[in-house]
Formats: structure tokens, C-alpha cells, sequence
């Protein structure tokens, strides 16, 4: 299975793909009680491999995204195994149309928990509510950073660990622990809900890490639909 390394320790997976760019072909041509083949198939085996789609099955799709027909883009369907900090899991979560996620859940799991280190960038300027400026590149204002970041964590992690020791539900100790604090989940999404969450978080505005994300998502799904996903993400 394909795997993208993001962050300092999260990751990206991908662990199964339903469909091809065939698929939101004739998820469109049924309408007319027609069906559309690779080209020189007669039949579609299912397999993308080696499989070009006919000039007018790709000008089918490019309609299909420009006048926003998008539930034939919702027909395949992708499973990811993601790995993230909590905070940034927050921001993917909001997008809830089209998929479904299953999270690792620390009231079960009491191993030691992983904490994200940050590059550090400068507040936002300009009267802004949210983002941020450049990477900070001032060495006593990062290191400063660090040390504060690293001492909190550090009780964090020695907190939660004594709470799990004195005998505390697992389930209640997991409230100490930082945002910053790495979790993992499968999610599932048609083919238009990862496109849309793509767009979204790959926008200049969007928060850094999460572009990392969205960059992660997008290069290992794009393989799989070359023409569906360079429409629907234009």
C-alpha cells in the first residue's frame, strides 16, 4: 500500500480504491441506458491498468465537473489511513458529506502517545483572526518556542501517564493530553468528497500542516482517476 510521510510523524495511506475514472463515466451514461469501455475494449474488466478512456468519455467528465453534475464523481469510493494531530483531525472532520471515519479511541488505547513539534511561524498581521505569517527564522524566539512547547508536553505526557498508573479511566486521563497529540483514522469518501476537501484545504489560506494533508491526499488519488481528479480539482 501506497504511503506519503507528512509532519514529523504523520502519515498518509492508502489502503483500498473503489472505481476509475471509467466508473463516473457510465455512472453518467446510464441515464441514457448506455455504457462506455476503455479503449479497444469491448468490456470493462474493472482494471485501470495500461487503460486509456475514449476522447469522448474525457470531454464527458470535463462537462460533467464544469456544470458541477457531481454525483457521478460520488460513485467511487477511497479508503485512507491517516495519521495526524488532533487539531488538525478537527479541521479534516468538518468535512462531513460523502465520507465516514473510524478513529483510534484512547479510552482502549493507553500507549505512549506521540506529539507533533511544530515549524514555528510568526502570527497573522493586517488585523487577521486566523493564520499565519512566514516560518519564524529568529533563533532565540524559536528556541524560546521550543523550550516552553517541550515543557508542556513533557507534563502533559507525565501527567497522563500517572493519571493511567494511580488507576484513572483511561477515559478521563486522555483530557490532559495537547492538541499537538498525534491520532489516527481510516476514512472513507467518494471520489467528489475528497476532491472538494482537496480544493479546500489546498488553498493558500488554509492552514499549513493541513495543506501538507491535502497535498498527501491529492498525489495518492490521482493516480487512480488522472482525468476525473485534474477536473474536478482545477
Amino acid at each position: 500500500m501506497e504511503k506519503v510521510n507528512v509532519l514529523d510523524k504523520g502519515f498518509v495511506r492508502l489502503i483500498e480504491v473503489m472505481g476509475s475514472d471509467l466508473t463516473v463515466v457510465n455512472a453518467a451514461r446510464v441515464s441514457f441506458h448506455k455504457e462506455s469501455s476503455w479503449d479497444g475494449e469491448q468490456h470493462w474488466t474493472g482494471s485501470i491498468t495500461g487503460k486509456t478512456l475514449p476522447d469522448k468519455d474525457k470531454k464527458l467528465i470535463s462537462y460533467l465537473a464544469k456544470h458541477k453534475h457531481w454525483t457521478p464523481f460520488a460513485h467511487p469510493q477511497i479508503m485512507l489511513h491517516i495519521k495526524a494531530p488532533i487539531s488538525i483531525r478537527t479541521q479534516l472532520f468538518k468535512s462531513k458529506i460523502g465520507f465516514v471515519e473510524n478513529e483510534i479511541s484512547r479510552r482502549y488505547v493507553t500507549e505512549e502517545p506521540e506529539i507533533y513539534i511544530p515549524k514555528w511561524r510568526s502570527k497573522p498581521t493586517n488585523g487577521a483572526k486566523q493564520g499565519s505569517e512566514d516560518f519564524l527564522t529568529n533563533e532565540d524566539a524559536l528556541a524560546a518556542a521550543e523550550a516552553m512547547y517541550f515543557g508542556v508536553a513533557s507534563d502533559a505526557l507525565k501527567t497522563y501517564n500517572w493519571l493511567l498508573e494511580a488507576g484513572i479511566a483511561p477515559e478521563q486521563a486522555r483530557f490532559v493530553l495537547p492538541q499537538g497529540t498525534y491520532t489516527e483514522w481510516y476514512w472513507t469518501g467518494s471520489l467528489a468528497a475528497y476532491a472538494r476537501v482537496y480544493k479546500q484545504r489546498i488553498d493558500p489560506h488554509a492552514q499549513w500542516e493541513v495543506q501538507e494533508y491535502a497535498n498527501a491526499i491529492g498525489s495518492l488519488i490521482q493516480p487512480s482517476f488522472p482525468v476525473s481528479w485534474a477536473e474536478l480539482t482545477k
